[in-house]
């Protein structure tokens, strides 16, 4: 910055704006500190008047505290019309890197709560057959992957039947597993919630593990008996009037997956029993692996197919649940898009009162260009004011969106219903990205509203301009 830019912006008086900084600062500052003292030494006060959610009221409480202090501090201050709009302006940025940040952290929250139980039970990378129902070559397959960053391969079986007791009966989906291996491909054995996981035999029963929801619907207890009825071999039954393929397995363990589809859906048996009893002999439905790095697993994937070709589907992590994936990447861009609209309007504000400014101090700077000074100097003048605003709102947004982000993930404001939502209170999730790419495009957004004023103004003609003053 040239001498000139700082005796220019010092005649048109555009200092209003470090006011407004100390203002806001110190009310976001008042505000935050009163809903800890309120938190800390009123909350059995709250309590004894039967509210239930003395966090949500000490959030309130700080925010008015805070807006008042505001308002006191802004009726000291003599304000015109323009430094009302700058003021408007510096606010909206400000709620809007705020609201963005913290919708953003909420997004991330979930998006990690779920995947971190999906990823938790399914495999890494899973490959099926594409044209077929089992695969009979799968120890030739497993034979054929080499690649050193996966760590455990497990064969299975998948197919559906039902299971029976004296009460109730229900079609499901039965999963074959070897229960050496099942361990290092899934996480079921860390999901087991009764009993464990055991599926050896015991004499001419089975052992079985079954999701909760199931166990709860029919009514079984761990130990209970229960019979499996396959459709192998169904239409001889049907026509031949022979038994179908059955067999019975004792109830040894109850998994919680926090997934409704595998807790009501998957039982998990023996991959023995599983060829025995749905007639595939030496074949399984498909393979699973785990790698060491779950990051590297669409590398990993694309090396496979290239190694095995296009007889497999092979699948990653994101694939096997991807709509579900999907659906969370749009709705986090849809909320981004959504919210930056506070931060587009907070900039059309810009412009005006830099506008406004122009027209306003249009004598001051016909002056200032007669005096010598440049068009260069004039036009820094006005993008440096719409810099400033974008700053402030930058800053303040992103530490008001920190600690909204802090108060949820230490004091649990926001409450869910667990029975609903497997979680007791809004997940968050602090990402440094979402704490540069948000409050960078509100700097660019205001920086932008404020080129068309700084073009208009470092191109007055000083004459016209005084002439008509």
């Amino acid at each position: 910055m040239t001498i000139e830019f700082y005796i220019a912006r010092k005649y048109l008086s555009l200092k209003r704006i470090n006011l407004i900084i100390l203002i806001l600062i110190t009310s976001t500052v008042i505000g935050v500190i009163t809903f800890i003292l309120t938190k800390i030494f009123f909350s059995h006060i709250l309590k004894l008047i039967n509210v239930n959610y003395p966090n949500v009221i000490s959030v309130i409480i700080g925010i008015l505290i805070g807006l008042g202090v505001m308002i006191y501090l802004l009726t000291k201050m003599k304000i015109n019309f323009i430094s009302v709009i700058t003021s408007i302006s510096v606010v909206g940025v400000t709620i809007g890197v705020a609201a963005m940040i913290t919708v953003l952290s909420v997004f991330n929250g979930f998006n990690s709560k779920v995947t971190s139980i999906l990823i938790g039970f399914d495999p890494h990378i899973r490959i099926e057959p594409k044209n077929s129902d089992r695969i009979d070559n799968y120890n030739q397959i497993i034979s054929l992957i080499d690649d050193s960053r996966i760590k455990y391969i497990a064969q299975y079986t998948l197919n559906k039947a039902m299971i029976a007791t004296p009460d109730f009966n229900k079609v499901i989906l039965v999963k074959g597993v070897d229960p050496e291996l099942i361990d290092k491909v899934s996480g079921l054995k860390n999901s087991i919630k009764f009993g464990k996981f055991d599926l050896q035999d015991e004499g001419d029963y089975g052992s079985i593990v079954l999701g909760v929801v199931i166990a709860s619907r029919m009514k079984i207890n761990l130990g209970d008996t229960i019979t499996m009825i396959s459709p192998a071999g169904l239409e001889s039954a049907l026509t031949q009037f022979v038994e179908p393929v059955t067999k019975k397995f004792i109830v040894k363990g109850l998994f919680f997956a926090e997934n409704k589809e595998y807790d009501s859906k998957y039982v998990y048996i023996s991959l023995h029993n599983a060829q025995s009893l749905f007639r595939m002999y030496s074949s399984a439905s498909g393979i699973e692996m785990r790698l060491d790095n779950i990051n590297q697993s669409e590398d990993v994937k694309n090396k496979l197919i290239e190694k095995l070709g296009t007889d497999y589907n092979i699948m990653s992590w994101y694939d096997l649940h991807k709509d579900f994936y999907s659906i969370l990447k749009v709705e986090r861009w849809v909320a981004f898009i959504i919210l930056s609209l506070i931060i587009a309007v907070a900039s059309f504000n810009i412009l005006a009162s830099l506008t406004m400014t122009v027209i306003q101090k249009k004598r001051d700077i016909g002056i200032l260009k007669a005096m010598g000074i440049n068009e260069n100097a004039i036009r820094k003048i006005f993008l440096f004011q719409g810099t400033i605003v974008g700053l402030i709102g930058m800053v303040v947004g992103s530490l008001l969106g920190l600690i909204l982000i802090l108060i949820q993930k230490y004091f649990e404001v926001y409450k869910l219903d667990p029975t609903v939502y497997l979680i007791d209170a809004l997940p968050v999730e602090i990402r440094l990205t979402d704490f540069i790419f948000v409050p960078s495009a509100a700097l660019i957004l205001c920086t932008l509203a404020a080129v068309y004023p700084a073009k208009k103004a470092s191109k007055l003609d000083p004459i016209e301009a005084i002439r008509w003053e």
